[in-house]
């Protein structure tokens, strides 16, 4: 039998189809969230126009060309129960039972065909290089959420564990899906065997300073003597600090406090309604310039070295812009985790910054609100649809399974809130407007800040497949800070890149002395980040080693390791990891 001829039309059809769903997509994109909007001009916050939507002919006659013979191969064979099947590989579909029954094998394989049909489309799109983002983004989103995978009527792996439990495995998946409405997001792992201070954020120390933004923890020294420099980290405020002090064997805490640094960690409070006003302006003077001068006064320092992870890093090289404007230079090395400071490429996430959704959030809590923590973690899980959500939602839901114990995890579901005048600076002046890297273009705590003032050496590390921070955009702060740098590559993603310590002998980082700058005016850095790759060296195993060395020569001689907390200006007040880190949104 010829089947060609009727697939022809359905490719033709599906082409229109498509071409209609993504006009519709691209019509809502701008304005997906104006709906709870307040009492404003909302007209004024719609975009102007629309981009057209039209396909490169030649991409898009190779699509119809393979998924006709794609399609017809599929139909053919689909059907036999003997018959191999021509799915690509995908985990989704990985377990036996799809294979056993002929219409699942079926099913599984036209959902990857269709899938792999629609993004080829959204690639054959004509027009700029954001729209096209947005739309593989939009697609992406649909076919993750449209899997036969995600449904119990499909599933053919949910449906034999259901009969072979004799229903104890749908019995469980309402119990899971009750816990999870209750605690108001999908479990990534079983929470009930984690609590912080318990056996998270266990590394000993003590809260020697709070005000209503952080609470400073000192951590008590391991070795009989420390650097005369102390270390203060600065995590991001949009998570908990205990990243940094999972469990003792992956705790870069108590890694650095081995090596020797007397080391405090800021602790950020999860604000509540009290700090629905709270500015950029207040946590930079209020956050890490404050624990700067508190570690000075509790030491007798004159200077310290500093860390900042993430959006840390943003704070951390902010404040330090305006300590500089201030003639001050308290902090005598930086170290940059996966950070931007130049906004440049900011991957995945440019998709979501235009400016009707700046707009809109400044409408919405720029003069006060909180951005809600689940939210947050929401938009970073859908970066990764099938990995952070469905899996989770097909784990839990379909087949009555609880998530097995992960730490990572566990802190990846402790969300933060944010004040809404906080966030809506930073969208607007970071992602959007990209102004710190503009000297003098931001006032910050009533100083003009300027990158190029702050000359002191910073080891910069950034991970290969870092979907939130780029590679490139951790590069780019080679290009905007003036003094001695070190650049360091490693593998694997945003947080497991970055929490790979030693013991574990796992992955690898490149380094290279040499720092190139972009190839010609107008390109962006991740050029120059591809020069620095072609001449970096592999190293195997953990960058902590890396970092080890270049902080100790940042940190000055050997002292005797305090024998209490604090000082007698700012004595411990409770043990760590502190109250701040407990308290949930």
């Amino acid at each position: 039998m010829n089947f060609e001829p009727n697939l022809a039309q359905a490719a033709q059809h599906m082409q229109e189809t498509l071409s209609a769903g993504l006009q519709q997509i691209m019509g809502s994109l701008g304005t997906a969230q104006i709906g709870g909007l307040p009492k404003m001009d909302i007209a004024a916050l719609k975009p102007q126009t629309q981009p057209s939507i039209r396909f490169d002919q030649a991409k898009l006659q190779e699509l119809q060309k393979s998924y006709i013979s794609e399609a017809a191969a599929l139909w053919n064979q689909g059907l036999q129960a003997s018959a191999a099947s021509s799915a690509a590989p995908d985990r989704r579909f990985s377990d036996p039972a799809w294979q056993a029954s002929p219409v699942s094998k079926f099913t599984s394989a036209a959902y990857l065909l269709n899938a792999r049909t629609l993004m080829g489309m959204a690639e054959a799109v004509e027009s700029d290089a954001k729209t096209k983002a947005r739309l593989s983004f939009a697609v992406e989103q649909w076919m993750a959420a449209s899997a036969p995978s995600n449904f119990l009527a499909f599933n053919a792996e949910a449906q034999k564990k259901a009969i072979d439990s004799k229903g104890e495995s749908i019995a469980k998946s309402l119990k899971n899906l009750m816990n999870d409405m209750k605690q108001g997001h999908v479990s990534m792992t079983d929470e009930s065997l984690f609590e912080v201070g318990k056996n998270v954020a266990t590394t000993e120390g003590a809260v020697v300073f709070e005000n209503e933004f952080f609470q400073l923890l000192e951590y008590k020294p391991l070795t009989d003597k420390v650097y005369e420099k102390p270390f203060l980290m600065v995590p991001p405020c949009i998570n908990k600090f205990y990243i940094l002090d999972l469990q003792p064997e992956n705790s870069m805490i108590r890694y650095a406090v081995a090596q020797g640094h007397r080391t405090f960690v800021v602790s950020w409070r999860n604000p509540d309604q009290s700090m629905t006003g709270k500015t950029w302006d207040d946590y930079i003077e209020h956050g890490p310039i404050k624990a700067i001068e508190v570690v000075k006064d509790i030491t007798g320092a004159d200077t310290i070295n500093s860390l900042g992870f993430c959006v840390g890093g943003t704070i951390l090289g902010t404040a330090l812009a305006v300590l500089a404007a201030r003639g001050e230079k308290p902090v005598a090395s930086a170290t940059l985790l996966t950070s931007l400071l130049d906004f440049t490429d900011t991957g995945i996430l440019d998709i979501f910054i235009d400016e009707t959704s700046v707009k809109y959030r400044e409408a919405e809590m720029g003069k006060g609100g909180l951005l809600k923590g689940k939210d947050l973690a929401s938009t970073f899980s859908f970066l990764r649809p099938n990995d952070l959500v469905w899996n989770y939602v097909v784990g839990n839901y379909l087949k009555g399974e609880t998530p097995p114990p992960f730490d990572l995890l566990y802190w990846n579901s402790d969300s933060t809130n944010l004040p809404g005048p906080f966030y809506a600076w930073y969208l607007r002046n970071t992602y959007f407007e990209n102004n710190l890297i503009k000297p003098g273009k931001t006032v910050v705590c009533g100083e003009k800040v300027d990158l190029g003032k702050v000359n002191i050496p910073f080891y910069i590390y950034g991970s290969r497949e870092d979907h939130i921070v780029p590679i490139g955009g951790a590069y780019a702060s080679t290009q905007v800070l003036p003094g001695k740098k070190r650049f360091v590559m490693g593998a694997s993603g945003h947080i497991a890149g970055v929490i790979n310590p030693p013991a574990k002998k796992k992955r690898s980082y490149w380094v290279n002395d040499s720092l190139p700058t972009t190839k010609a005016a107008g390109s962006k850095y991740p050029a120059a980040q591809t020069d620095w790759l072609e001449g970096a060296i592999e190293h195997p195993g953990s960058w902590w080693t890396d970092w080890s060395d270049w902080l100790k020569s940042q940190a000055g001689k050997e002292i005797a390791a305090p024998q209490a907390y604090g000082s007698p200006e700012h004595k411990a007040t409770q043990p760590a990891p502190g109250s701040y880190v407990k308290v949930k949104v």
